[in-house]
């Protein structure tokens, strides 16, 4: 659908106190693409990415780390409290 081959921007959401190994890696992922639904997250235009984006909930998914190529920065922590809260939404907790 889309996803296969192509770098995206991520948030992590995998906490760094954990004392678990790391294999795989929690994250959701960031679009430009917003559809309006209740699980996206608007992000406006972070200094880091080109365009204006959404975190879409709703595509929550882990990967192994050695996927991850970089950090690209950080949300501000509105955002970021935004984000789990539409995790929350989506995941029923």
């Amino acid at each position: 659908m889309g996803l296969a081959g192509k770098l995206r921007p991520v948030v992590v959401l995998l906490a760094d106190g954990l004392s678990v190994e790391r294999t795989l890696i929690v994250h959701v992922p960031i679009t430009s693409q917003n559809r309006g639904s209740v699980l996206e997250v608007a992000l406006g235009h972070l200094r880091f990415l080109s365009q204006e984006s959404v975190a879409n909930a709703q595509a929550i998914g882990s990967l192994p780390a050695a996927r991850f190529e970089r950090r690209l920065g950080a949300l501000p922590p509105e955002d970021l409290d935004r984000v789990k809260q539409a995790v929350r939404i989506a995941c029923g907790l």
